[in-house]
């Protein structure tokens, strides 16, 4: 059954055609049984009008304005050419459903005037001489009311079919809206990512740059402080190659990895062990916390690591042989802030803009779109007398 159910509603013309036929059978049976009481019906004006009635329940899917039109002309036709009502006429009761359902709306008015008139039209040209006035009137009553009927049940179809494509139309357009949120929240996490391998990269590479020098230079002089270096290298590189795992562990997709195998993302607590390691690498760096240090929320402590981690490695690659920096972490009521200063000879602003002098890296605009991601500010530019000046504040809620 559901297979025939699945077949008809594929080919509703056929169903159509189906009952068209049925229609003008029944027709057909009635008009010969009935023949002797209208004799004055001409079977050349009978059979035409017939099988164009049946012929509009075939073709009502297909062209259902014209098809309306049609009714429209058949009606007039049987009321000039004397030609009564007969069975075949409840093709009109149907034209009536589908334009109301699935018409235009000027042929829905149409049809609805053309059903609520026929019923009249017909009493007053074929009027019953042995029923009263009143009776008449109740004919045409009761003739009418299935033709507003049918026409309430076509226009209610209609309304729920808008309705519906309506919402298939809005269930569209959401799922578009969630594939483009799904984009953009992959490029901003890809963006994330690259400023992430940036700062990772950038002040391991460039501390392990610095103390591979310097264990050359002292190799035969002073082995100790070589082998010191080559330590510093060793764990330099471990951190690198953990905090990178970690990062590109979040591109690993379609894989089950326990949590446990990702280092947790760096926080403020871990300033100290990174200018430690600034330290062990050459650069003197001066490091004090004011305030009452509290928890803060992930964004702000990565963000302010980030922030440290890329002033100082910018330090040591364009302050000089000399140069030093401090570093001052700030907690306020309401939020974070950050003073990273140096006093090397320093590097035009711009190539601070680019990330450097190779013009590589993200620099201060990396800066900026973090601090910006966590509605923060950020001041940066030379200091007089020489040297650079990074100064941030990070808010404990972000601003709306």
């Amino acid at each position: 059954m559901q297979r025939l159910y699945d077949f008809l509603r594929r080919h509703p013309m056929w169903v159509d055609g189906f009952w068209a036929v049925f229609l003008f059978g029944i027709s057909l049976m009635a008009e010969v049984t009935g023949q002797e009481a209208r004799g004055t019906d001409s079977p050349a004006l009978v059979l035409p009008v017939m099988l164009l009635l049946c012929a509009m329940i075939a073709l009502r899917r297909r062209m259902p304005e014209k098809m309306l039109l049609l009714a429209v002309g058949l009606g007039a036709a049987q009321v000039v050419l004397d030609v009564e009502t007969r069975v075949a006429d409840f093709a009109l009761l149907v034209i009536v459903y589908t334009v109301a359902a699935t018409g235009e709306r000027w042929a829905s008015r149409l049809a609805l005037a053309t059903g609520l008139s026929a019923a009249t039209v017909a009493q007053l040209r074929w009027p019953n001489h042995e029923t009263s006035a009143l009776g008449n009137v109740a004919i045409v009553i009761f003739q009418t009311v299935p033709f507003a009927l049918a026409w309430v049940l076509g226009d209610s179809i209609r309304t729920r079919r808008a309705y519906y494509a309506q919402l298939e139309e809005r269930a569209t357009r959401l799922e578009k809206e969630r594939e483009a949120q799904a984009k953009v929240a992959v490029a901003a996490e890809r963006a994330r990512i690259a400023r992430e391998l940036h700062d990772v990269v950038a002040h391991n590479v460039s501390v392990m740059v610095v103390q591979a020098d310097g264990a050359a230079y002292v190799l035969d002089a002073a082995p100790d402080q070589a082998k010191k270096a080559l330590e510093t290298i060793s764990s330099t590189g471990r951190q690198a190659l953990a905090e990178m795992r970690r990062l590109l562990g979040v591109l690993r997709t379609g894989e089950h990895q326990e949590a446990g195998e990702y280092v947790p993302q760096p926080d403020v607590q871990q300033i100290e062990d990174l200018v430690e390691q600034c330290r062990g690498s050459g650069l003197p760096v001066d490091f004090k916390v004011e305030g009452t240090p509290r928890p803060l929320p992930s964004g702000v402590e990565l963000t302010a690591y980030r922030i440290v981690q890329e002033a100082l490695t910018n330090t040591r690659k364009h302050g000089g042989p000399n140069a030093g920096a401090s570093v001052r972490l700030v907690y306020f009521d309401d939020g974070l802030g950050l003073l990273v200063e140096d006093d090397g000879k320093g590097a035009p602003h711009e190539l601070y803009e680019e990330g450097g002098f190779d013009g590589q890296g993200h620099g201060l605009i990396g800066m900026r779109e973090r601090v910006g991601m966590v509605g923060g500010t950020l001041d940066a530019g030379p200091r007089p007398g020489g040297g650079f000046r990074i100064s941030a504040l990070l808010p404990l809620k972000p601003a709306h």
